[in-house]
């Protein structure tokens, strides 16, 4: 079974398929749970033999979404406006050489990226370009470049405030020093392609990675300050980096059974901040750990629970999104829990789309990056995959009233569908695709059953079904 897994994934890595609803637990051959399967774009495709990083960009203009995808030849950027039929856009290469590690964010409509490449510094692309794109895919090359410093393991950045800091950064020498410690270096992006560097600060120990806020959480003595939340190595870090000329430190916390402080989200009220530790399943032989810290009091925060997840498989980077904690799971995947009862310390796993079907060992493939914040409920996945999108499947039931009022079958379907009410008339059916678009309409004098709806033009794929425009069900077509 282990070598058919290891099979269908080498297939995964080097085609591309598209829409598959989650069904008795796998969509297209992934382990699933509440998560379905819109589209996928492999390296091979990308022309590339490594994946990492991601992040996400909504034109302003149109609304179009695109995913933004770390390479380890450079970044690629893929138009999601039709999420079950992605284009591969192009790819900006990479500044010097290929590198593992790539990180990208975005702010005022331009991409900032960063890498461990020696003397790459910080690439700046204006993601207007991709709205004119017509002979796909496209080599791109960069707006602007920022050479501060030379490589870095990450970038974050403030779009509240305007700026971008580099983490984990080393000068542009031929034998590379740490710059700031490791610390987040400051740069002022307000004008993104003229970026101004502010200095930086050097903490205790290197950071991995952080978040920055303006504060509006429960702890009044710091609110509307840009606080910095590092994750480094050992312990949380928390700074106020309003002053760029004189950061002040808050406080800093660690836990038991460190293995390496890696990354981590506050939670939307800015009371919790969740934390994955990359290395503690590999040095202490435990299941996935998510901590959880109550940040109530900036200066004296407090550990608060911990989740152990049901595979021994390492968890990677990981955001928050309303009651949802989404987070990368390498081996398994995209990993989801429900954390609207964080307080009394009630964490569940709500949901998983597992990239890597092989197994879910503790080990790096898989998946690296999630990013979960676009308005259309689509979630990319990027890492040793490539590119994947997946959607909630209870995202597609936004408008569900009296759902016993209604009942159609069979569901799946493939040439007709009927339906039925025992309490109310029928008078109005729409079928939409995902992308919200009407594909069917069917209009008819009161009845109860309508019979053998027509839906053989349908490809297969998930839709929504609208009855009396009051009630939308979720419909799978085969």
């Amino acid at each position: 079974m282990k070598q058919f897994y290891l099979l269908l994934f080498s297939l995964f890595s080097s085609v591309a398929f598209s829409q598959t609803p989650c069904e008795n637990g796998t969509a297209n051959g992934f382990p699933c749970s509440n998560f379905d399967l819109l589209s996928h774009i492999s390296l091979n495709e990308m022309n590339a033999s490594g994946g990492n990083d991601s992040w996400g960009w909504t034109d302003p203009q149109d609304g179009k979404e695109y995913a933004l995808i770390g390479l380890n030849n450079g970044t690629a950027f893929i138009d999601m406006s039709d999420p079950v039929n992605p284009i591969y856009l192009g790819k900006l290469p990479t500044h010097t050489s290929s590198s593992t590690w790539r990180d990208v964010k975005v702010y005022n409509n331009h991409a900032f990226i960063v890498s461990e490449a020696e003397y790459h510094g910080m690439q700046i692309f204006n993601l207007t370009r991709l709205r004119n794109v017509t002979n796909p895919p496209e080599t791109f090359t960069e707006d602007a470049h920022y050479d501060g410093f030379g490589s870095a393991h990450n970038i974050v950045i403030n779009e509240e405030s305007g700026y971008a800091y580099p983490v984990g950064t080393k000068d542009n020498s031929s034998n590379p020093s740490p710059l700031f410690s490791g610390g987040p270096h400051f740069i002022n992006i307000q004008d993104p392609l003229n970026p101004i560097g502010e200095g930086g600060y050097a903490m205790d120990s290197y950071s991995h990675d952080a978040q920055v806020v303006i504060y509006s959480g429960p702890d009044s003595d710091y609110t509307g300050k840009e606080i910095l939340i590092g994750s480094n190595e050992d312990e949380v870090v928390i700074v106020d980096i309003t002053n760029k000329s004189n950061p002040q430190g808050i406080s800093n916390i660690s836990y038991n059974n460190v293995g390496y402080t890696h990354q981590g989200w506050f939670t939307e009220d800015q009371k919790y901040f969740i934390l994955g530790d990359e290395l503690d399943e590999n040095f202490f032989g435990i299941n996935t750990r998510t901590l959880f810290f109550d940040f109530t009091d900036l200066d004296n925060p407090q550990f608060h629970t911990e989740f152990s997840g049901p595979t021994s498989a390492i968890d990677h980077n990981g955001y928050v999104l309303g009651d949802k904690y989404y987070f990368a799971n390498y081996q398994a995947g995209l990993n989801v829990l429900d954390i609207s009862d964080i307080a009394n310390e009630n964490i569940s796993q709500y949901g998983y789309f597992d990239t890597y079907p092989s197994n879910n060992n503790t080990g790096f493939g898989g998946s690296w990056n999630v990013y979960p914040f676009f308005d259309s409920k689509n979630i990319i996945i990027s890492g040793e995959g490539g590119f994947t999108l997946v959607r909630d499947v209870n995202a597609l039931n936004i408008n569900d009233i009296n759902e016993s009022d209604f009942v159609f079958f069979p569901n799946p379907a493939s040439e007709s569908l009927t339906i039925n009410s025992k309490t109310s008339s029928i008078k109005q059916i729409e079928i939409f695709s995902v992308i919200g678009k009407r594909v069917l309409n069917y209009n008819f004098s009161e009845k109860n059953k309508i019979e053998k709806i027509n839906i053989a033009a349908l490809q297969a794929g998930i839709y929504l079904v609208k009855i009396n425009n009051l009630t939308t069900k979720r419909l799978v077509v085969k």
